[in-house]
C-alpha cells in the first residue's frame, strides 16, 4: 500500500475536538485553583487539538515513501495512474497545514496566557476557528490523497534482482495464457487493476534462478501519445524493467487483428527498446489455418533465429519458452546485458 489512510476534513477536525475536549477535563480535575485553571482549560484545548491535526499529517507524510527515492518504475507508473506533480503538490499541502498550525498552537497559547481569564474562552474560539479554516483550505489536496490511495492501493510489487521477460504484443493473442502456462510451476500470479485491465506478475524458479514474468495490457498500434492509460502502464512496464521482450504473434488472426498490424508494432517495440532484446513467439499454432500467415510475419520482421511456435491454450512449446529463459539469463550473466 503507498497512502496509508487519508481522513477527510471532517474526520480530522471531530477527532481534534474530541481530544481538545477530554484534554479539558483533565485539567478540570486537576488541583489548579482559581482564576488560573479556566487559562490552562483553554489552553489545553488550543494546544491539543492543534497538536492532533498535525501528528496526522505528519503521520501520513513519514508512511508515505519519498517518490524520487522509488526505482523509475515505480515513478513512471505513479506519474501515468495519477501524476507525480500533482501527488507531491498535495502531500505538499499538509506539509503547510502543519507548520502553520504548529504557529497558530505556539500563537494562541501564548496569548491565552498573557489574556485576563475572561479573555481565555474567546481566544480558544478564535484559534478554533483559525484551525478549522487551515484543515478546509487543504480539502482539495485531501480528496485527491485519497483519490490516489485507491488508484495505488494494489501497485504491483516488482522483484528488481530476478531477470524480467515482458510479455507484449496484441489484446486477445495469449498472453496472459502463456504467462499461466510459463510460472505454473511458481503460480504466483495476481492481478493489479489499473482501469479495467492491468499489469499481471508471475515468478519461475529454475535451476537456482530467479525470473519474473510480465504480461501487459494489450497495446495498440499506434503512436505514444494517442495511447490511453491501459496502454501507458504497459510501456511503463516496457521501458523500466524489461530485461528481454516476448513478443507474441498470432498467426491464426483470431484475436481478431490483422497480421499487418501484428508486424507494425513489433517493429515499432523494436525501434522503441532498441537495448532490449526481443523474441518474437508464434501463438495459437492449434488455431492456424493457413501457414502462408507464418510466412508473411517472418518475412516483414527482422529475426535471426527460428521463431517459438507454441500453443499455450495446451502448453505446447511453452518448455522451449522457459529453455529461453535460462539461456538468456546464463548469457546476461556472462556478457552483461549490452552485449545479449
Amino acid at each position: 500500500m503507498f497512502l496509508p489512510t487519508i481522513p477527510t476534513p471532517d474526520e480530522v477536525v471531530d477527532k481534534a475536538f474530541r481530544r481538545a475536549k477530554k484534554a479539558a477535563m483533565k485539567v478540570r480535575g486537576s488541583k489548579i485553583r482559581g482564576q488560573e485553571k479556566s487559562k490552562r482549560i483553554e489552553e489545553a484545548r488550543v494546544q491539543t487539538a492543534c497538536q492532533v491535526i498535525r501528528d496526522t499529517y505528519e503521520d501520513i507524510l513519514k508512511k508515505t515513501p519519498r517518490v524520487e527515492e522509488l526505482s523509475e518504475f515505480y515513478q513512471d507508473y505513479i506519474d501515468v495512474v495519477v501524476g507525480v506533480d500533482q501527488l507531491k503538490k498535495s502531500l505538499g499541502a499538509l506539509r503547510w497545514a502543519s507548520d502553520l498550525l504548529e504557529k497558530l498552537q505556539g500563537q494562541y497559547t501564548s496569548r491565552i496566557r498573557r489574556s485576563p481569564p475572561e479573555n481565555a474562552s474567546k481566544l480558544r474560539s478564535e484559534a478554533f476557528g483559525r484551525i478549522v479554516s487551515v484543515v478546509n483550505r487543504i480539502s482539495d489536496e485531501l480528496d485527491f490523497l485519497n483519490f490516489a490511495k485507491q488508484q495505488l492501493r494494489n501497485m504491483p510489487t516488482v522483484d528488481t534482482e530476478a531477470t524480467t521477460a515482458v510479455i507484449a504484443g496484441y489484446p486477445n493473442v495469449g498472453k496472459s495464457t502463456l504467462l499461466r502456462r510459463i510460472t505454473s510451476a511458481e503460480p504466483e500470479v495476481a492481478n493489479y487493476p489499473f482501469t479495467t485491465k492491468g499489469i499481471q506478475i508471475g515468478h519461475l524458479e529454475r535451476h537456482w534462478k530467479k525470473f519474473q514474468i510480465i504480461d501487459t495490457p494489450g497495446l495498440l498500434d499506434r503512436p505514444v501519445m494517442d495511447m490511453n492509460e491501459i496502454e501507458l502502464q504497459a510501456m511503463v512496464a516496457l521501458e523500466n524493467l524489461a530485461d528481454l521482450i516476448l513478443f507474441i504473434f498470432d498467426p491464426s488472426m483470431t484475436s481478431g487483428y490483422p497480421l499487418e498490424n501484428q508486424v507494425n508494432l513489433y517493429n515499432e517495440i523494436g525501434q522503441l527498446f532498441k537495448e532490449v532484446t526481443v523474441f518474437p513467439i508464434f501463438n495459437k499454432m492449434d488455431l492456424l489455418e493457413d501457414a502462408e500467415n507464418v510466412k508473411y510475419i517472418r518475412e516483414h520482421i527482422n529475426i535471426r533465429e527460428e521463431p517459438l511456435l507454441v500453443a499455450a491454450s495446451d502448453g505446447s512449446g511453452v518448455s522451449r519458452i522457459i529453455e529461453l529463459l535460462e539461456d538468456f539469463d546464463d548469457e546476461k550473466k556472462e556478457y552483461g546485458r549490452a552485449d545479449v
